[in-house]
């Protein structure tokens, strides 16, 4: 993969007109998120179907971050934890999809408005959830018409603050579509975990295309810095908010579902550009990072730290040992998917170069939700932490064919222990449990109480006995429906019930 990131690379910046430096005012940040986008499916990191020159340009004049995690696999709790600079875990509502978040609670969109900047988003930013209480959108105006509408209304030569969101590459997908496109579903690279068929590799490229719409998107941001002779002294931030909505992804703390692609391009701001980094980085990082580049104070309760040293490094791979060595993630509710009452399932876990340990708090529920709608407290929910589609439904009938088959329907939607320890080196799809073998007994010990004490450190209510409130916090979203619940609705609408 290196091989091929730094050909990349090298031929980005021979046809790039990249100019020096301009200008040591405070930087404009544009934060650019895609929706539902995991690590690795980007063209830089070696995919040979999906491509995605905007974001391999970024990480060719930038850095690019091969270990960036969200704070959750879930995007609001995600995006909240962008915002805010915090784990997710401490921002109450704000730890679960489709709740609320306390506007008491600082964000930097509005830290930087008070100092001056022009602050504003387009699509999704935060969210989805509610913000009734919230005198200012926690991401800055929203401007329907994107950042031609923005820049207009940018008073006089302001820095600015711009959240480009997406709803690509989000489900659904149009079926066929990454196929149409000409893509060779033969050369996808699929996960593991993933049935081996055509049905899933189409239903992979469709997110593929999606992945490349957004990269267009990208593109014409980056085209109008240019334009108007604002690139170098813009921090551009690429990224996802977790990963692809397929089983055993999207809402689970696997790499697959919290590993996401990430590159910063930052003019002079970034030393040695062209650089891979293999630093642990969480996105609530950002946060802190815009507001000491833009020269704002940083809130005390942030526990995000800033990517600055990092850009003024001259250094390659793991730049800092002893303190981006780890990353911490979890998971609270994503969607009120058990039988019996509408909490989730929560977890947390702690991932290092050579190891992935989880914590399971509730072994005894289901990992993605309950299989059997008819039992589901929240009505029709059919597997409800996993979106549906094509591959979700083909693992599903599938499962009785053969024991592969069977072993896949497990690892995607089976109940778990409430322990788990994979050696990410050996086994990068984490598919093989190690915590119940003898020999990785003493590492369990030592990853679970790192993670404790971790967890402690940073306040989380799930080892201070208070856990029980995350699955009170109201919830205002829908849930994925077993197609039989579906066909009962639409026959009931029909029928005029």
């Amino acid at each position: 993969m290196k091989v091929r990131i730094a050909f990349t690379c090298i031929l980005i910046l021979a046809l790039s007109q990249c100019k020096g430096p301009e200008t040591t005012e405070r930087p404009n940040i544009i934060l650019a998120i895609a929706d539902d986008w995991g690590w690795p499916h980007a063209g830089i990191f070696g995919d040979e179907v999906v491509k995605t020159p905007a974001f391999d340009r970024i990480a060719c004049e930038g850095i690019l971050f091969n270990h960036a995690y969200v704070s959750a696999p879930s995007c609001t709790p995600s995006r909240n934890a962008i915002l805010t600079g915090q784990y997710h875990w401490r921002l109450g509502p704000g730890a679960n999809l489709n709740s609320t978040l306390d506007p008491s609670i600082p964000v930097y969109p509005l830290l930087l408005e008070q100092a001056g900047y022009h602050v504003g988003s387009w699509r999704k930013s935060y969210g989805p959830g509610r913000l009734t209480a919230w005198e200012k959108h926690p991401a800055g105006k929203v401007y329907k018409g994107g950042f031609e509408e923005f820049l207009h209304a940018r008073p006089g030569n302001a820095p600015f603050c711009f959240f480009v969101g997406a709803s690509d590459p989000h489900r659904p997908y149009e079926i066929g579509s990454g196929k149409r496109s000409g893509m060779n579903l033969e050369d996808i690279d699929l996960f593991d975990f993933f049935p081996d068929n055509q049905d899933v590799r189409s239903d992979v490229a469709d997110y593929y295309y999606e992945i490349q719409r957004f990269d267009r998107d990208l593109l014409e941001v980056i085209l109008k810095l240019e334009e108007i002779g604002e690139i170098e002294n813009t921090m551009i931030v690429v990224t996802g908010d977790n990963g692809m909505p397929f089983p055993r992804c999207k809402s689970n703390i696997y790499d697959s579902g919290v590993r996401v692609p990430m590159a910063i391009r930052w003019g002079s701001g970034i030393s040695n550009p062209g650089r891979i980094l293999e630093d642990f980085v969480s996105l609530s990082d950002l946060a802190p990072t815009f507001l000491e580049a833009a020269g704002v104070e940083i809130p005390g309760v942030m526990t995000g730290r800033s990517l600055t040293s990092l850009f003024t490094s001259m250094k390659s791979g793991f730049v800092e040992p002893g303190i981006r060595d780890y990353i911490l993630v979890g998971k609270e509710r994503h969607v009120p998917a058990q039988e019996g009452h509408l909490g989730g399932y929560p977890s947390r876990a702690i991932r290092t170069h050579d190891y992935l340990y989880i914590r399971n708090f509730e072994s005894d529920r289901w990992p993605s939700g309950t299989p059997d709608y008819e039992k589901a407290e929240f009505p029709g929910s059919w597997l409800g932490d996993c979106d549906n589609g094509p591959t979700k439904s083909c693992i599903v009938s599938s499962r009785n064919m053969d024991d592969h088959h069977m072993h896949l329907w497990e690892l995607a939607f089976a109940k778990r222990p409430a322990e788990e320890l994979y050696h990410c080196r050996s086994d990068p799809d984490q598919m093989l449990n190690l915590a119940f073998n003898p020999k990785y007994a003493e590492i369990k010990e030592q990853y679970s109480v790192k993670l404790m004490e971790q967890l402690e450190l940073y306040g989380d209510p799930r080892v201070l006995g208070e856990g029980s409130k995350f699955d009170e916090y109201p919830y205002f979203g829908g849930t994925p429906l077993h197609p039989q619940r579906k066909k009962e609705i639409i026959g009931s609408v029909q029928a005029g019930k």
